[in-house]
């Protein structure tokens, strides 16, 4: 009887493989880094054999490290960074251009030839999505358009569209297979989230021949087998989520009204609206959850593009830390009379802005502003941003407005027991850190354990979530309120328009 479940966890600066047991407990894992590429001013691209080629290797370590075999593995689960975009040659299955990836804006001028177009109403209607640069079919559209030839021979068939867990896929089977989830399908612009399918009117808006898109599956699904001689022997590959919904189903977040806040580069927080998709009135988006069993569930999503990044720029940019670990204790020791707030929008602001010209500020700095006041104000900034998220999903979804809101987080944050706890103050609201913290891939070692029939349906699934922490809020009310208006009028200040 098989024994493991292999994740396959595909991030935007590493690839890494987290062997579970039956129970879905960690018995290996191994990670590598690969560097990013920026060939120009708001360009961001990943070679993409660095992807694959990492995500081999620490598949073989992992289970080099526990021992194992591919016989004792009962099925691979794959989840990605979800809108890096790829092309490769359908008969060679080589990239005809690297990777550009979510973070990238180089199709932000044909984002706005869009909307003055007037198209953004049929876009958002059918996808749930903004138009904006973070999404993969106009990237698509932009290699077609830049690498000679390209576009004729996508016309033809003779390339391939796809999504990092599409492009794995493909490697994996040995070109057996082209194939996406509908979670990954959700984030192109091309993909009508209401009918589950690719809608011919929009991928001519955009430019994107069908010819060259993957077939969409549920994320629990025959995705095909990885390659005998890749691991010794086939394995099945069964479970296919974009990180984000990955996450969701790892903090078993299947029941509406159900949130979580995943805290890495960025920060991603994700409310279950069950089957019915919400349309947004305050720029969230509306996508897909997850697709199990013939039943799609929906979700509101909020997108922060910098949370553990300002973490990265305290100690890469002004080096006022070393280590990430450093900066909670050092927010503690900050001046409480002085009221410091960074809006960091260095890339611009996501939800519920969507402003891509905006630039990062810090605001209220005085002589006597030190490292301590700027560690509280980027931690802080976190903390901010979610509420505005949680505070536009409740105006956005009736269902939610009234009821207690409890977050589950997880990612390299929330290890930070000062940062949940201002994250529970200023949102007034209960936030609860499980005890495994790697819901990326536990989310998709379940769906893989789910398809090869080893793990339990979701009701049951979710009675073995643990909390490790719950933190309660403790700040008192004025003290929230006057913090939250010092926020928004940062924020105000800082928006271009």
């Amino acid at each position: 009887m098989a024994t493991y479940l292999l994740a396959i966890d595909q991030g935007t600066t590493s690839s890494r493989a987290i062997l579970f047991d039956r129970k879905l407990a960690v018995v290996a894992s191994a990670q590598k880094e690969f560097p990013q590429h920026f060939p120009a001013s708001g360009w961001v691209e990943h070679d993409p054999e660095d992807i694959w080629s990492t995500t081999l290797a620490v598949c073989r370590a992992a289970l080099r490290k526990a021992g194992a075999t591919a016989p004792e593995i009962a099925a691979i689960g794959i989840t990605n960074q979800r809108e890096t975009t790829l092309v490769w040659d359908r008969a060679t299955g080589k990239p005809i251009h690297n990777a550009i990836v979510w973070q990238d804006r180089r199709v932000a001028d044909a984002c706005e030839k869009l909307k003055q177009a007037g198209h953004e109403p049929l876009v958002q209607g059918r996808t749930g999505l903004v138009i904006d640069a973070y999404f993969s079919g106009l990237k698509a559209a932009w290699i077609l358009d830049h690498v000679r030839g390209a576009r004729v021979k996508a016309e033809r068939g003779e390339l391939c569209f796809g999504t990092v867990d599409s492009f794995l896929l493909w490697r994996l089977t040995g070109g057996a297979v082209h194939a996406t989830d509908v979670t990954n399908a959700s984030r192109t612009m091309l993909f009508d989230i209401h009918k589950g399918a690719w809608d011919e009117e929009l991928c001519r808006l955009i430019g994107v021949p069908m010819a060259m898109l993957p077939d969409v599956k549920e994320c629990v699904a025959d995705f095909g087998t990885a390659e005998a001689k890749l691991f010794g022997k086939p394995i099945a590959i069964k479970g296919v989520a974009g990180d984000q919904q990955a996450a969701t189903v790892g903090q078993a977040c299947f029941a509406p009204g159900m949130a979580k806040s995943t805290y890495g580069t960025g920060c991603f927080a994700l409310l279950n609206t069950g089957a019915t998709p919400v349309a947004s009135t305050n720029k969230l988006l509306t996508t897909i959850a997850y697709q199990i069993g013939g039943e799609r569930a929906y979700a509101l999503e909020g997108s922060i593009f910098i949370a553990g990044a300002a973490v990265q720029w305290l100690r890469d940019g002004l080096r006022i830390i070393r280590k990430a670990a450093e900066t909670g204790p050092l927010a503690a020791e900050a001046d409480p009379k002085q009221r410091v707030y960074l809006v960091p929008a260095f890339v611009g602001l996501g939800a519920p802005h969507w402003d891509s010209e905006a630039r990062g500020a810090m605001f209220g700095l005085t002589r006597n502003s030190g490292p301590a006041e700027f560690a509280r104000a980027a931690l802080e900034s976190v903390c901010f941003q979610t509420l505005d998220l949680i505070a536009a999903m409740k105006s956005d979804w009736h269902a939610a407005a009234d009821a207690e809101t409890v977050l589950r987080v997880d990612g390299g944050m929330v290890a930070s027991d000062w940062t949940m706890q201002r994250l529970a103050d200023i949102l007034a609201a209960p936030v609860d850190r499980p005890t495994m913290l790697e819901t990326t891939a536990l989310g998709a070692g379940y769906l893989a354990g789910l398809g090869a029939g080893v793990c339990p349906e979701p009701a049951r699934f979710a009675k073995s979530w643990k909390r490790d922490t719950r933190f309660k809020p403790k700040m008192k009310t004025p003290e929230r309120e006057a913090a939250i208006a010092g926020w928004r009028d940062a924020v105000r200040r800082t928006l271009s328009d």
